[in-house]
């Protein structure tokens, strides 16, 4: 697109330029005729070379602006940014993994907690219960070694529990 075509002609209808040519219009009707004709051959020049100047500032504008364009995409298209963003892609995969992981492995965690406090015997001893990425460990105290091994079946039998990480102490009862 060339601003010549759109640009000059819209500033040439501006109410300025009517302004600017009333007034040396009424300047030149106060001059005499060479005056007159010397003056309008200085306002067309002047005029001339206000077009000029303009269709010139018109296309420098239109090549700076094609020359940003083009450092823009090639800047996106560029090798190092390609990087950046694969990099970027990859980091909020990985925290959304990472984040499923966590969720996973609380869900994990609160449902072996809750099946060892449904056992009669295990319920109300102190039991913790903590997992990461399907291995569950297991902590606190049985009152029997037959307990402790019950409370590693009970948590291998919920779902995400890969393997079971077995802390229980026995102690006697009272």
């Amino acid at each position: 697109m060339r601003l010549n075509d759109t640009l000059l002609p819209r500033l040439l209808r501006s109410p300025y330029a009517f302004v600017l040519a009333g007034a040396v219009l009424a300047s030149l009707s106060a001059c005499s005729d060479r005056e007159a004709a010397e003056s309008r051959a200085n306002v067309d020049a002047a005029v001339e070379k206000s077009k000029d100047a303009t269709v010139s500032a018109a296309h420098k504008a239109a090549d700076l602006a094609d020359k940003a364009r083009d450092n823009t995409v090639n800047y996106f298209k560029s090798p190092g940014v390609k990087e950046d963003v694969d990099a970027a892609k990859q980091a909020l995969k990985n925290a959304g993994g990472a984040l499923s992981s966590s969720a996973n492995d609380a869900a994990v965690t609160a449902s072996v907690s809750a099946a060892i406090a449904r056992d009669p015997e295990l319920g109300p001893r102190q039991i913790d219960v903590a997992s990461s990425a399907g291995t569950v460990r297991l902590s606190g105290s049985a009152p029997s070694a037959e307990a402790k091994t019950r409370a590693e079946q009970i948590a291998r039998t919920v779902n995400g529990v890969d393997k079971v990480d077995n802390r229980i102490t026995v102690t006697a009862a009272n």
